[in-house]
């Protein structure tokens, strides 16, 4: 079975975020005075194959604590769900 994974990589809170801080100085000047407390992370999609969620779950959390992410710094959300498995042809679903 293979599962389509969202891993979003944020910055602690209290972590400096230099980019999110530069990013809410300019807004202003483009208009966007209304925003603030602005957060700069990464988003990484995937295609993990395991024989169901639990295990897919436990592989991408493993990818990244040892490469999408530092945890001493951030903090990662995964969002998993199955692809749809094609037919096969001549097997009536």
């Amino acid at each position: 079975m293979k599962f389509s994974v969202l891993v979003e990589v944020r910055l602690l809170p209290g972590i400096a975020d230099p980019q999110g801080a530069t990013l809410e100085r300019s807004l202003p000047a483009l208009g966007f005075d209304d925003v603030e407390q602005v957060r700069v992370g990464k988003a990484i999609r995937l295609v993990v194959s395991a024989t169901d969620e639990q295990i897919a779950l436990e592989r991408t959390r493993e990818l990244c604590s040892q490469v999408l992410a530092n945890p001493v710094m951030e903090d990662a959300r995964i969002t998993l769900q199955p692809l749809s498995q094609p037919e096969t042809a001549g097997n009536p679903a």
